[in-house]
């Protein structure tokens, strides 16, 4: 398994009242997928940048999409590029990916998305295999705590493991998180003024 895999696993079997807005699991799901690419050498930092070092095939359908995906003009492309493209329903993808596979199962008549993640059931055996990794996985422990569902600080990456290029990665995303959430409540206010102007 992948850490975008156990990340959705353990984000999409977790109770209605600790849902995850879909942009926001979209986004550390691109992270994830990211970390993998840096760890296994598909990918290399340049500064702020994502370097493809490899097309080799890494075992995985939705790593390999990522890989593909990846800009490979000189220039590169941000991280902060890549988490907003990449991530573009990506939690859709796992869900479904995982569904496929048989590890989540949804309840009969459940749309996926409404706004925040709908719970899904997990198979057992996955469910408690992830529940038992993330506290020693330093990037999932950082990603739960981007989402609000982990004892993490949301301002901050641990020490990711010991590897700078992983923490620039994960403090990409905890940027990107954090920018999503203030359009949100933007809109939100906006939303407010626009009924309050009808309603004076």
């Amino acid at each position: 398994m992948t850490t975008a895999r156990d990340l959705a696993l353990f984000v999409l079997s977790l109770p209605p009242e600790r849902a995850v807005e879909q942009g926001d699991l979209s986004l550390a799901l691109a992270g994830a997928e990211a970390v993998d690419l840096l760890k296994n050498g598909s990918l290399a930092l340049d500064g702020d940048r994502m370097a493809p070092r490899s097309d080799r095939g890494t075992g995985d359908r939705l790593l390999d999409q990522a890989l593909a995906s990846a800009v490979r003009q000189q220039s590169w492309q941000t991280i902060q590029s890549w988490l907003w493209r990449r991530g573009k329903d990506l939690a859709e993808t796992y869900a479904r990916d995982l569904e496929r596979t048989g590890r989540l199962v949804r309840p009969r008549g459940q749309c996926l998305w409404l706004g925040a993640v709908r719970p899904l059931r997990a198979d057992p055996s996955e469910r408690g295999r992830v529940r038992l990794l993330v506290p020693g996985d330093p990037v999932l422990v950082a990603l739960t705590g981007f989402l609000g569902i982990g004892d993490f600080e949301r301002d901050t990456v641990g020490d990711a493991g010991g590897d700078p290029s992983v923490a620039t990665v994960l403090a990409a995303v905890g940027e990107a998180v954090t920018e999503l959430e203030a359009v949100r409540l933007r809109r939100g206010v906006e939303a407010e003024a626009f009924d309050n102007m009808w309603r004076a």
